[in-house]
């Protein structure tokens, strides 16, 4: 018992190293309020990337052949490489958004063969969206099996970053999406940790899921199709569980019941039919309720009817479905408020937990042991691509830092603006980077004070670019694009306004506030 419990309490450490536990969501086109598909995806690892970068559309010579690049998000940094945590990419031939003079190029861990012309796509620590609508998401989950598998030269090439980019370069829909990066895995194989990889685009959405062999060779992987109609999350525990052979709605490796079986994971549901989920033993980062106390959240908050039960039997539970019908028809702001909740209104409402910060703050800045909600300190990106509807291109609401303190501000599939890209190792109050984090910071200090007037000014930053993107049916792509620069660039002249306005606010305020709290009775004589 104590070798299992050392080994559980090494296993845990191993992958909180490795992952600080992203949450990734899909609307589906037949559940969105303007019939756009949706999805999202939070970056929940401080020492990340948050440049949003544009690479653009490319022609290549024939017989040229594709650089695969490591990234310092699967696992750790790769000197050796000039993999590091940011710039999480220094590769000008890919886009001038990749060029940082001075900082050394990453080195490509492998080839594969070029394509003769490349779609052009938006792009973040993970591929984000392409021109075509094909949209990504990502989380990162385990398998107790093969928790890491680092990169080492002869082994896997593809980590799901990479994966997702050369999907957005190739690919105009989720299905070729899948087929491509299966056939990647089989060829190349995988490194890094398992991966959920949410493939969208306008038509149709599906789950991705893939873990690395132990042969060292090829890859895990199986994808399975979400309804139209429904909604969906994954926070960093594979959703998938039956396995089953001539369903349309799944495509996988034909050989995956086979090398589960030669591998010994094999493990079957109540029914007998081999389980995906329960084979790789996908179990919580922090069991048990690191990761499904988020699912039940968000699902709780679309289909508040269904009642589901906050807590679960185990950690292969089926508690949850995989996707689920929500009560009413949802959009960007939906999203936006599901990626901001921290459990607030319920017994989990992390502002009144023994971990909360000073002044009500739900931020903690702990390893948890239990259940964490969406919204988490470490945060360094989200976004919420959508495609479809009557939108004139598909667009990314990117929001920098924590998605409270900040608003979702549309980008089309285009170049950013400079004041979108910065460094953290360098101050530039030039940048909107910096001026987020200035007001992130004063709001996580003093959150019961601040974190009124940042709501206002995040709903209506939000609320003028849900009008701008409403009106523009009638825009060509590249109006468009051109309307959303111009509205990012009023957003970060209001966000820097915004933490001079809180730092007047707090002078003013602590004292305030201080003023209100009940006055302990007079002491009496005796």
């Amino acid at each position: 018992m104590l070798k299992k419990m050392i080994a559980g309490m090494a296993l845990v450490s191993l992958i909180t190293a490795s992952a600080e536990a992203c949450t990734v969501m899909v609307v589906t086109k037949g559940a969105s309020a303007d019939g756009s598909t949706m999805v999202s995806h939070s970056n929940d690892g401080r020492g990340a990337e948050m440049n949003l970068i544009y690479v653009p559309a490319k022609d290549h010579p024939k017989g040229s052949k594709r650089p695969v690049y490591p990234t310092a998000v699967a696992l750790n940094t790769m000197p050796e490489y000039n993999a590091f945590d940011q710039p999480n990419l220094v590769a000008p031939e890919r886009s001038e958004g990749y060029d940082y003079p001075g900082k050394p190029r990453t080195v490509p861990i492998g080839y594969i063969p070029e394509v003769e012309h490349t779609y052009a796509y938006m792009d973040a620590d993970y591929g984000v969206a392409n021109e075509h609508g094909l949209m990504f998401g990502e989380c990162t989950d385990m398998s107790a099996h093969l928790p890491e598998v680092p990169y080492k030269k002869g082994g896997g090439i593809f980590y799901a970053a990479e994966l997702s980019r050369v999907a957005l370069e190739r690919c105009k829909t989720a299905r070729e999406a899948i087929q491509l990066m299966g056939s990647l895995i089989d060829e190349y194989g995988l490194w890094g940790t398992a991966e959920t990889l949410a493939v969208a685009d306008k038509d149709e959405a599906w789950v991705f899921e893939m873990q690395m062999s132990p042969t060292g060779k090829g890859g895990l992987w199986i994808a399975e199709k979400i309804p139209d109609g429904d909604f969906f999350i994954e926070a960093n525990q594979l959703r998938i569980h039956a396995i089953r052979e001539g369903d349309p709605g799944q495509i996988f490796n034909p050989r995956l019941p086979e090398m589960l079986k030669e591998f010994g994971w094999a493990a079957y549901d109540e029914e007998g039919r081999l389980d995906w989920m329960k084979s790789l033993q996908s179990k919580e980062f922090h069991h048990p309720y690191y990761s499904k106390r988020r699912v039940w959240r968000a699902m709780s908050l679309v289909a508040p009817s269904k009642n589901l039960p906050s807590r679960v039997a185990d950690w292969d539970s089926k508690t949850y479905p995989l996707s689920i019908r929500p009560d009413r028809k949802l959009n960007v702001e939906d999203i936006a408020r599901i990626h901001r909740d921290y459990y607030q209104g319920t017994k989990f409402d992390k502002s009144k937990s023994p971990l909360a910060g000073l002044y009500g703050s739900p931020y903690h800045y702990v390893v948890e042991m239990g259940e964490r909600s969406i919204l988490s300190s470490k945060t360094s990106y989200s976004h919420i691509s959508q495609a479809g509807g009557m939108l004139p291109s598909p667009v990314v609401w990117m929001s920098m830092d924590t998605p409270f303190e900040n608003p979702f501000i549309p980008f089309a599939v285009s170049k950013v603006p400079e004041e979108y890209r910065a460094l953290r190792d360098t101050y530039d109050p030039s940048k909107m980077f910096w001026a987020s984090n200035q007001v992130m910071a004063l709001t996580q200090g003093y959150f019961n004070i601040m974190a009124p007037t940042v709501k206002e000014a995040v709903e209506q930053a939000e609320k003028n670019s849900m009008q701008l993107v409403g009106s523009s049916s009638g825009l060509t792509k590249e109006q468009f694009a051109d309307a959303l620069r111009k509205n990012s660039l009023k957003i970060f002249e209001d966000w820097k306004q915004l933490s001079t306005k809180l730092l007047m606010k707090f002078k003013s305020d602590v004292g305030i506030e201080y003023e209100k709290q009940p006055k302990p009775d007079t002491p009496k004589s005796y």
